[in-house]
């Protein structure tokens, strides 16, 4: 008797296209499994193999594996007449690269398109999951990280490596990850759904900056990044997003609408402009609480023995509009260093928030983070150490809920 289908595991693979790349690393042996696996589940896998990946695989094990033809080369022209790679990108509803070598992040983070894999991924709209196959060493060389800290920014999602013995005999973090990691990664990918369609949501991120004179300012550690990855999933799940960021590094997300602003005043003056037109206002910005109370015109020279400097208090964005939201859903940011709870529990009835999340001096900066979640109907959700977009992920599902 036939194995029964687990219909909750299969049903974001069933009928998707999927196209896989794989790549020249002596993990590609692994991407059979992963071909086996997702076919199994439902889907329609469609290879692309670089030329390095034929040196390790034939063509025809994943022809046989995944009954389907395997692309090799730029311009091959499938049944429908259309280049490859632009039949590839529009048949795709995820892209799925396993294993990835050194070599292929690289190319794709400097946006080369020189073989089908390449082009592919850059003619599709669709998801791009990448997952990692390499020496330790070239794993953690400064220009790989780089690489795929770039390839992060512009919405690429990765799954492992893994730490394990390595192609070399040494043991180390580069082996490709698991297959059922990669198949899970996938299906989380596949599964997201569009549940924040109609909605218009406004989001601050960043820190302010509070100018002393034409080149000194007053301002805080926030990098930006969990503001810049709300709006970016927000978009993805549906919603208009309009972006108000304070200086930061980071790329403005696709498809997002993105204002810049320094100070506090000009954060205040755009969230007002477009709160009226928005349903939700994600307010992660760390606005200056203090400004000075007069900026110089000339810079402060430093050889005053002593330079007294008055503040004044700046505007309350978020307390402002929590006293006119109306309908409108309205979620906060704590960050605190002593009593996170007690102080975030009064931020979110001062403020009239329908949601706070709290977190520490530990979270600027990092990738990951420990978080609070307190809602104004009385939930609790305590999330331990993880990365930001997972706590992202969660906050738009919590605020969806919300929203019934």
């Amino acid at each position: 008797m036939s194995k029964r289908r687990n219909p909750r595991k299969s049903r974001p693979f069933s009928g998707r296209g999927i196209v896989l790349g794989v790549t020249g690393s002596i993990a590609i042996y692994k991407a059979c499994e992963v071909v086996s696996r997702l076919r199994k589940l439902g889907a329609r896998v469609f290879v692309v193999m670089t030329g390095s990946a034929t040196h390790f695989v034939t063509p025809l094990t994943f022809q046989t594996l995944s009954g389907n033809r395997v692309y090799l080369n730029l311009f091959d022209l499938p049944e429908e007449w259309s280049l490859g790679h632009i039949s590839l990108a529009e048949r795709a509803d995820l892209i799925l690269v396993a294993p990835a070598t050194a070599n292929i992040i690289a190319k794709l983070s400097c946006g080369i398109a020189d073989d089908l894999l390449t082009s592919t991924i850059l003619a599709t709209k669709a998801p791009i999951l990448i997952a990692p196959a390499m020496d330790e060493t070239m794993y953690n060389n400064s220009i790989t990280q780089a690489n795929i800290a770039r390839l992060r920014e512009k919405g690429f999602k990765f799954v492992g490596p893994e730490y394990g013995e390595l192609a070399s005999g040494k043991v180390g973090l580069g082996r490709l990850a698991g297959i059922d990691k990669i198949v899970e990664a996938a299906g989380d990918i596949l599964e997201r759904r569009k549940d924040l369609t109609g909605k218009t949501f406004l989001v601050t991120a960043g820190p302010t900056r509070e100018y002393l004179d034409p080149v000194r300012f007053i301002s805080n550690a926030s990098s930006g990044k969990m503001g810049y990855l709300l709006a970016e999933m927000a978009q993805r799940r549906g919603a208009e997003v309009t972006l108000i960021s304070g200086p930061t590094n980071i790329n403005p997300p696709e498809g997002v609408r993105s204002i810049f602003v320094e100070s506090a005043i000009d954060m205040e003056e755009r969230v007002l402009k477009y709160f009226p037109r928005s349903d939700v206002l994600i307010a992660c910005a760390a606005v200056s609480d203090y400004r000075p109370e007069r900026k110089e015109n000339e810079k402060i020279k430093s050889h005053f023995p002593r330079k007294s400097l008055t503040l004044v208090r700046n505007p309350d964005i978020i307390g402002r509009l929590g006293k006119r939201k109306g309908k409108k859903l309205l979620i906060g940011f704590a960050l605190e260093t002593r009593n996170l709870v007690m102080n975030a529990l009064k931020k979110l009835k001062e403020k009239n928030l329908d949601m706070i999340v709290a977190n520490t001096p530990e979270a600027l900066n990092r990738n990951e983070a420990s978080v609070k979640i307190f809602t104004r109907t009385g939930k609790r959700i305590f999330l331990p150490k993880l990365g930001k977009e997972k706590i992202a992920d969660r906050i738009l599902t919590e605020l969806q809920g919300l929203m019934k």
